[in-house]
């Protein structure tokens, strides 16, 4: 592979061919630098050339491309700056009769040269309204001449692709056109082997680009994606193979069930009987513990479902048979909750050398950035000599100067919170590859798991334990009922006078625009435009309440992340110990913290939130037996998207069909990983619920290839595609297990 001249794919973008400063905008604003990487930008939609595109049905405050006539073009300068104004408007119908649209350039010397009454153009930007009319304000626009148009040829779509400010969907088209037309066909490695690519019926590689990107009519575009969409899910799935093919070759110390040990005496101090999913999956546990090869496991359920009691068994396990735990949280707050109960809940068992301890027993210690010195310094010695058989932080255990005596096994809670890295640097801490369990408390569909997840075994807890009780959910429109925000403060007071607590939970801390608490933003869903409301601040709100009549004498608690560690710690310890009685909150409480006597939720602005975040807030209520209640707080009219997503979550408490709700609402690349800016999906055309045969498929197929090749020496295309697909950001996706 290595001595092989580069393949056409992998060749870098010639600035003969396409212009210097093409490739360099294509680097700079599309991180495009290959060929391959250019002939992977694939059109978004295609264009019907000989039809207008109907004005009446755009949407306000999107992006859009549409195909329209210039009606009128007329200039003038402007009164308050410098330069002229062109307002061009175009139309859908010859006599304008249909729909017509304004459109504006600010010194626009060349639209002013170019759209002429009678032209005939795509246009690409995003709607904004000006005095109730339609308006696109300095768009993208490309020319279609009469043989674009379909007037002396058959019609022929245009491709849209994804463009930016510097590059146009146009210019665009014209450098991937002169890349097809310089191919050397012949030396285009197709990653899909030949034996799959017969048996499916699939066309080559090179036929491929070249209808995605020219198709003589859009149902070749259509064919040659389902050809990606196979290979797209065959080069994912043979990434995971092959991850899951390097764990199981790499060797493991085998932490046997010991009979007798700690695991055995903490199951006979439990004051209640294990689900039968609980036992199921600490049988599944202790045999992969027992193995020589590392545990690479996922462990999901819903909210409540005891997670944590069936990975502190399988601490135990590693303990018994001499090796320690070391149990990995996103948040400080999470970090001392799992310290905590973890350590009421092991009794004795946690009080090793201690008066009073079990003989045999282990020590729970916790290490987090906010420690002091001294505290610090006594952590990192239990951890190092191996009195700490359980050992619970945060990003604080990945320190350098962390070290363990013998790291048996890791547990990470939450893991989509963790990079790469970050897992990598607590796994270089144990002398042989230590076992891997990763929990989450976000259901996730079987499709989804198969796809992102693929290079781990999955545990899955479905039934509640016994004591759980329900939760009603309701929405609170206010912008049919303002009235009802004092219903819910009197809410509030009843549940506090019947002796309960109550969180109430905010998107944003305060007044600045950088949140780092604040809810998932909206724009991740389609269709849902910005919302311009005034957001509850958790500041400002635990401030006006004291003023509330019906919450008079109600001690009152304030947490979000940016206050200082011990105030937050005395906080939680306070609502925790019900001395608190509502606790006003961000996100920092959306996981694993635990109150029981927390009966009633107020969640304000709800719409700010995604689907599984609201799921795993309402988690936090309805923990001791007492019927929760979780209201739902919006300002958006009824008709809105955004509602949608709250209807959702108040019709079912069911967390799988929530997340195939959550799946369906969403932009696919959020759930798998695309980047915060909402940009493009890491997946082009693979679609996760619509797909799952073609992923199962891939998933057969690559798991063969491995097995017979783990090293793809006989498919060195295949390796390749790997390389070209698997860019960091898609690496980072398949790697959050």
């Amino acid at each position: 592979m290595k001595n092989r001249r580069p393949p056409e794919l992998s060749a870098p973008l010639d600035p003969k061919l396409l212009g210097t400063k093409v490739v360099k905008v294509f680097g700079e604003s599309l991180e495009i630098h290959s060929v391959g990487a250019l002939l992977n930008h694939f059109p978004r939609t295609y264009l019907p050339p000989g039809e207008l595109t109907g004005l009446s049905g755009v949407p306000l405050d999107e992006d859009v491309t549409l195909v329209a006539r210039v009606q009128s073009a007329n200039s003038r300068w402007m009164r308050t700056r410098k330069g002229k104004l062109l307002d061009v408007v175009i139309t859908d119908d010859d006599a304008g009769s249909l729909g017509t649209m304004h459109v504006t350039f600010f010194n626009a010397h060349v639209a002013e040269r170019q759209l002429t009454v009678g032209t005939r153009a795509v246009f690409s930007g995003k709607t904004g309204s000006y005095r109730g009319q339609l308006t696109l304000t300095n768009p993208r626009f490309s020319l279609l001449d009469e043989d674009d148009a379909g007037m002396d040829k058959h019609l022929v779509p245009i491709p849209v692709y994804p463009a930016s400010e510097h590059i146009s969907s146009d210019q665009i088209k014209k450098s991937i056109e002169k890349v097809l037309d310089t191919l050397v066909h012949s030396q285009l490695n197709d990653p899909v082997p030949a034996h799959i690519a017969r048996r499916d019926r699939l066309m080559n590689i090179t036929q491929a680009y070249e209808l995605i990107h020219r198709p003589a009519e859009v149902e070749d575009a259509y064919r040659a994606q389902h050809r990606f969409r196979y290979q797209e899910a065959l080069v994912l799935q043979t990434a995971l193979a092959r991850r899951r093919a390097e764990v199981l070759a790499e060797e493991a110390t085998s932490r046997p069930l010991i009979q007798g040990g700690l695991r055995d005496q903490f199951d006979a101090s439990l004051p209640f009987t294990l689900t039968s999913g609980q036992q199921q999956v600490g049988e599944e546990l202790a045999k992969d513990l027992a193995g020589a090869h590392p545990m690479n496991r996922l462990l999901q359920g819903e909210v409540g479902s005891g997670k944590t009691l069936v990975a502190l068994r399988a601490m135990l396990q590693v303990i018994d048979a001499g090796g320690q735990a070391a149990l990995l949280a996103p948040t400080e707050v999470l970090a001392a909750q799992h310290h905590q109960s973890i350590t009421r809940t092991l009794g004795p068992l946690a009080e090793g050398g201690m008066l009073g301890g079990a003989v045999d027993g282990t020590r729970v210690v916790l290490l987090t950035g906010s420690m002091s010195t001294a505290q610090r310094r006594e952590a990192l010695l239990a951890a190092a000599s191996g009195d700490a058989g359980i050992v619970i932080g945060t990003h604080a255990l990945l320190s350098e100067n962390v070290q363990f005596f013998d790291l048996g096994l890791i547990v990470v809670d939450e893991q989509h919170r963790f990079g790469v890295e970050q897992r990598d640097a607590l796994r270089a801490k144990a002398a042989a590859a230590p076992h891997m369990l990763v929990m989450t408390a976000t259901p996730i569909p079987r499709t989804v798991a198969m796809t992102v997840f693929g290079d781990l075994d999955v545990s899955t807890l479905t039934e509640l334990p016994a004591g759980r009780a329900p939760i009603a959910t309701h929405v609170v429109g206010l912008f049919e009922n303002p009235n009802w925000v004092d219903r819910a403060w009197a809410r509030t007071r009843e549940e506090i006078d019947a002796g309960r607590q109550v969180y109430v939970v905010c998107p944003k801390i305060g007044n600045s625009q950088t949140e780092p608490d604040s809810a998932d933003a909206m724009e991740l869903y389609e269709g849902a435009p910005p919302n311009k409301q005034e957001l509850t601040s958790v500041v400002e709100l635990f401030e006006s309440l004291q003023d509330v009549p019906a919450l008079a004498g109600v001690k009152m608690g304030l947490l979000h992340g940016r206050l200082d560690p011990a105030e937050k710690s005395a906080t939680m310890a306070g609502f925790n110990d019900g001395v608190i009685s509502l606790l006003i909150s961000t996100t920092v409480i959306e996981v694993g913290v635990d109150v029981p006597n927390a009966t009633l939720m107020v969640i304000m602005d709800a719409d700010r939130f995604g689907i599984s975040q609201l799921h795993q807030l309402r988690g936090r209520i309805g923990r001791g037996g007492h019927p929760g209640t979780c209201l739902l707080v919006t300002q958006l009219e009824p008709a809105h998207p955004s509602r949608e997503r709250l209807d959702a979550v108040a019709s079912t408490s069911d967390g799988f069909e929530l997340s195939q709700k959550d799946l369906e609402l969403r932009r696919e690349g959020d759930i798998l990983g695309a980047s915060q800016s909402g940009g493009r999906s890491a997946l082009r055309f693979l679609k996760v619920i619509q797909h799952a045969k073609v992923i199962e498929k891939a998933r057969q197929d690559a798991q063969e290839l491995i097995d017979a090749d783990p090293t793809l020496a006989e498919h060195p295309e295949l390796e390749e595609a790997l390389d070209l697909y698997l860019n960091a950001e898609k690496e980072a996706f398949l790697e959050r297990g």
